[in-house]
């Protein structure tokens, strides 16, 4: 079944490809087009569609980055290039040349995609910090606010590499947080290209009175054990929470889930089955799922990312029918809901339609 799937994906995929190349064709090619222009161009289309597929499959770095960008590309033009298909066909019911309008047509096809690709290229890596304020009805008598920064979905690899994790801690740091919370996806699906480039010197300098914890998602892997890939993380000063609970300071409790797809991962109930509940709750689950449970098992705050806002629209409108709340912060009676879109990517490194961000949230204890 997996393989009829993946033949079937793939044929989609091809027969997409094919479209765009053929109507690219008829578009740029010369009035007098020959026949090693046509093979040139074939070439190209070929090499770059199958770069994705071919760098992940090999590792080799320099078709990862190719691949990356085509897949920015790929997604820009399936949207552009149907538009202005239709647009040259119903212009062919007017008096103007038709060589003019399909050579109009690709000129402003190409103009908007490069234009998009430099704005989603901006949003991806030019992060902005986000605030929310919240209210939790407990606290103890030296707690009375909490100023905590929340990252999530930095996806630290090829493309989110050692200067967006220089920039993260430089902005992380200027807000003196005084506690950080990383509720998952902090590798691009392997933990090798984070080591490389050694990001995780670079986030040891984090700093946070209360300390820096991290959740593992869904993107965290490694080909060897889990301890090993913890254990990287623990080197930057990162305490990882891996479905357990911790007690900090006395002044508050802190619950790290493994990612909904982990199928050992415990449920909350038997995770909070020991947790004081006079003082406030934090919970770190990287996939914003079951705030229904969450909120019936006393969690104060519920902290997430995985959806990235959609990362490029409409996906926005995928994950807003998906979760309950895929974006942002959601009050469910004591419980709050808090989901950032991510500091990073995945795939394609563009954003349209959301940003990379930095969370803080206010929290005052009544």
């Amino acid at each position: 079944m997996f393989i009829l799937i993946l033949l079937l994906a793939m044929l989609l995929y091809g027969g997409i490809v094919y479209y765009i190349g053929w109507v690219g064709y008829r578009w740029i090619r010369p009035e007098t087009s020959s026949r090693r222009f046509k093979t040139l161009y074939i070439l190209i289309l070929v090499f770059t569609a199958s770069s994705f597929i071919v760098g992940r499959m090999s590792g080799l770095t320099f078709l990862n980055v190719i691949g990356a960008y085509w897949m920015a590309c790929f997604y820009m033009l399936i949207l552009l290039v149907p538009l202005a298909h239709i647009t040259v066909i119903l212009l062919r019911l007017t008096s103007l040349p038709k060589h003019k309008t399909q050579k109009w047509a690709g000129f402003v096809t190409l103009s908007l995609l490069v234009s998009f690709m430099i704005y989603g290229v901006y949003n991806a890596y030019s992060p902005v910090v986000r605030k929310f304020d919240i209210t939790i009805e407990k606290g103890t008598s030296s707690l009375n606010t909490l100023n905590i920064v929340m990252i999530a979905d930095t996806h630290f690899g090829l493309l989110s590499g050692k200067n967006h994790a220089e920039r993260l801690v430089k902005e992380v740091n200027s807000i003196s947080p005084d506690l950080i919370l990383i509720p998952g996806d902090l590798f691009d699906d392997d933990v090798q290209p984070f080591l490389d480039q050694k990001i995780d010197q670079i986030l040891s300098k984090l700093r946070a009175p209360y300390g820096v914890y991290a959740s593992l998602g869904n993107h965290d892997k490694h080909d060897g054990t889990m301890q090993e890939l913890i254990d990287s993380l623990e080197r930057s000063e990162i305490q990882v929470l891996y479905d357990e609970t911790l007690n900090v300071q006395d002044q508050f409790t802190l619950i790290g889930r493994k990612d909904k797809i982990d199928p050992e991962r415990l449920s909350l109930n038997a995770l909070m089955h020991d947790v004081d509940l006079s003082k406030p709750t934090i919970l770190l689950d990287h996939q914003p799922y079951d705030l229904d449970i969450a909120k019936q098992e006393g969690v104060d705050l519920m902290v997430s990312g995985h959806t990235h806002g959609g990362q490029v629209f409409p996906g926005n409108l995928i994950t807003n029918a998906m979760y309950e709340n895929d974006w942002g912060h959601l009050q469910k009676e004591q419980m709050h809901s808090v989901v950032t879109s991510g500091f990073g990517f995945w795939g394609p490194p563009i954003r349209i339609g959301t940003r990379s961000e930095i969370v803080t949230i206010q929290v005052e204890f009544e």
